[in-house]
């Protein structure tokens, strides 16, 4: 990146870093029960709602008990339930059409990031309706008042409960676009632990590291304030306490409140103080190959974080010491690798790879130029990067072996 270049993003981000304490911030007012959904639709005077979750949350079961408790306190409930692992343009337009048929007042997110950001995206739509999400992406964009949405997570990984974040891949151009707004925030955030107990192994695995990406990125990028660090110091702490537990263990309650906890706090401070190129680089990967995000994220957190030691040394001992990695007495450099050594560890702990089959060498130009164009002057990483120089973690993680990509298709689904 040229000189010029380089102090353009610099000062976007010195500017935004100086406008933190201004911004509208909030946090959703909490509820730990999803019980407790009905009682407050009913105070809202809420007659008819939209449930946005996937097939396989309601084949299993998991939304059954709250839409019954729905139907009996005379509220009706549409289920839209085809959300994808990466939701697309495709269902949110979808879904809107169903909230606008069902004359809905109000959105439940059922499920992990991917329902969250479906239901965030459809808000907007809402709010907006002559414009797309393609039209809607990038920062601020969306101003005006959504519905009322109530975030529901079943994964302990995303944070999306508490974020200004909806990442959606536009179902023509195969590109994820990113919105960034404060009216995407939900309003109400359920924590329930009990939601994730089902969660498999490999699922608890791959969205808890997820929350592990986010309290590093949040933690170890340029626009940090106490709060935030502390948040992500905290959450970090948890998950290294905790993941393996609840990997071995899905009925380990206590240890599946705890990722929850961890994944809320990771979510609080990257809403702040925002990501960096493991972000940028994953969704990209999620839009051409329709990769598992918290997957993508846990293979690439460790290679990013070692091109980013040098210039983030100190940031990564403490998050070290936070995780009981190492001690505080240990050089700053020494503490960073051995961190970087226990991420792979916890990886390999729990069958996580450290490549991914499916990447083309010829889509790796277009993929990284899509990640630096969403990272940067945004993200406040420790060390910018262009495209040509963010190819090379495509081509780091890239399965030498064959191309064919295990990401199954979705079953088929159907909308009540």
């Amino acid at each position: 990146m040229n000189i010029f270049a380089r102090i353009g993003c610099r000062i976007y981000q010195k500017a935004f870093r100086l406008a933190l304490p201004l911004l509208p911030y909030r946090d959703p007012e909490l509820l730990p029960d999803v019980m407790q959904i009905v009682p407050l639709l009913q105070r809202l005077q809420v007659r008819s709602v939209l449930v946005v979750t996937d097939w396989g949350l309601r084949e299993g079961g998991c939304t059954q008990p709250l839409e019954q408790a729905l139907r009996r306190a005379g509220i009706a409930a549409a289920v839209y339930d085809q959300t994808s692992a990466n939701p697309t343009t495709r269902d949110a337009e979808a879904a809107k059409a169903l909230y606008r048929n069902r004359n809905c007042q109000a959105l439940i997110a059922f499920g992990g990031g991917s329902p969250m950001d479906c239901a965030k995206t459809v808000g907007a739509l809402i709010a907006y309706p002559k414009k797309t999400a393609w039209q809607l992406r990038g920062l601020l964009k969306v101003r005006r008042r959504l519905p009322p949405l109530i975030a529901v997570p079943t994964t302990a990984g995303t944070g999306s409960e508490t974020t200004l974040t909806a990442v959606i891949t536009d179902t023509e151009r195969r590109h994820k676009c990113t919105m960034n707004s404060f009216a995407l925030i939900p309003r109400y955030a359920v924590l329930d632990a009990a939601l994730t107990r089902s969660l498999p192994p490999q699922l608890t695995a791959t969205t808890g590291m997820d929350a592990l990406t986010h309290a590093v990125e949040a933690y170890i990028g340029g626009s940090t304030t106490r709060q935030t660090r502390e948040l992500s110091l905290e959450a970090a702490a948890l998950v290294f306490a905790n993941i393996r537990r609840a990997y071995t263990d899905g009925d380990d309650m206590a240890a599946r409140a705890a990722m929850l906890t961890a994944a809320h706090k990771a979510g609080m401070a990257f809403s702040r103080s925002y990501v960096g190129y493991i972000h940028a680089v994953a969704h990209s990967l999620g839009g051409q190959y329709n990769i598992p995000h918290g997957l993508a994220n846990a293979v690439l957190l460790p290679v990013v974080l070692e091109s980013y030691a040098p210039h983030a040394d100190r940031k990564l001992h403490a998050l070290a010491v936070a995780a009981g990695v190492c001690g505080a007495d240990i050089p700053a450099a020494e503490g960073a690798r051995r961190f970087i050594a226990a991420i792979r560890a916890l990886n390999r702990e729990m069958g996580i790879p450290e490549t991914l089959p499916g990447i083309r060498p010829g889509d790796i130009p277009q993929m990284a130029r899509h990640a630096a164009r969403e990272a940067n002057p945004l993200y406040p990483v420790p060390k910018l990067m262009t495209a040509r120089e963010l190819e090379g973690f495509y081509h780091q993680i890239a399965e030498k072996k064959g191309l064919a990509a295990p990401w199954a298709e979705r079953a088929p689904s159907k909308t009540a």
